[in-house]
């Protein structure tokens, strides 16, 4: 089954089959093109705190918007600090993180049922999760770094989703978008210990690879996307429902940004998701 898309007919972005049948919603996740950043914000960077000018981000937003289907003043951001919050978005939050201020802190998911809005998160290796309820119309949209991962914010996101707009999770349907894959993730032994002892030994391996440095002396590595999964499944989500991009920032650093890959030195990635109004 394809998992994703690539689609290079304007500026290029990810798109996923499983969401695309729906044509009341806009999704997507940008990659590195198509934008006129430069140097190591080259050339898609769609983060204002990491150094750009300005005036190329929002050009980069009006780029990639107009790719996906959707308006840039529309554009909602979470305020990403690798917690477990979710946000209830109304229209009273458009343009909040894009043309206005936030007045709110520590919100890593993003939920609504609402139409001109675009649920908007950023990652460089963490994980994308995005969150569909057909039946009720709503929508979801996650970032889940090591630290999301642990506190299960996706099935968080998922029960937030049924308590305040009665989804079913019979009804819903997750896709985890392009992230670091186990084989690159390497951690410490402290992170290591959280995952196994949160997840089980099933997301956490130790690799010793003589003929690649990466994996001398048998580091840990995690396995992001096998943890959120699982957590997914712990509410109740049909494994049929959960669609893994399996698309590597890290293994694919010449199309998406990488924050191992370039230690840091980089542009941000985008995803989006939407209801049409």
């Amino acid at each position: 089954m394809e998992t994703y898309r690539l689609n290079t007919d304007r500026t290029p972005y990810i798109s996923f089959p499983v969401l695309e049948g729906f044509d009341w919603l806009c999704h997507g996740c940008s990659t590195r093109l198509g934008g006129v950043s430069t140097g190591i914000h080259g050339t898609m960077n769609l983060g204002f705190q990491n150094g750009d000018r300005p005036e190329a981000v929002y050009e980069n937003y009006n780029r990639i918007c107009s790719a996906i289907g959707v308006e840039p003043e529309s554009v909602v951001h979470a305020k990403q600090t690798h917690k477990d919050k979710i946000r209830i978005v109304t229209l009273e939050d458009k343009g909040k993180g894009f043309n206005r201020e936030r007045d709110y802190d520590d919100i890593d998911a993003l939920i609504t049922n609402e139409s001109g809005l675009t649920l908007t998160i950023l990652t460089a290796d963490c994980v994308p999760v995005f969150l569909v309820d057909p039946i009720k119309r709503v929508i979801g949209l996650v970032h889940s770094g090591w630290r999301g991962t642990v506190q299960r914010i996706a099935a968080k996101t998922v029960r937030c989703m049924q308590e305040t707009y009665d989804s079913k999770t019979s009804d819903m349907i997750a896709v985890i978008g392009p992230c670091i894959c186990w084989d690159c993730y390497e951690v410490g032994e402290d992170v290591a210990e959280k995952f196994r002892s949160e997840f089980g030994d099933k997301v956490f391996q130790k690799i010793s690879h003589s003929e690649d440095s990466r994996y001398a002396g048998g580091k840990p590595h995690i396995d992001l996307t096998e943890a959120i999964v699982q957590s997914l499944l712990e509410t109740g989500l049909k494994k049929t429902s959960i669609i893994q991009s399996e698309l590597c920032t890290s293994c694919n650093s010449e199309l998406l940004f990488s924050h191992r890959v370039t230690q840091g030195k980089r542009g941000t990635l985008a995803s989006f998701l939407a209801l049409k109004g």
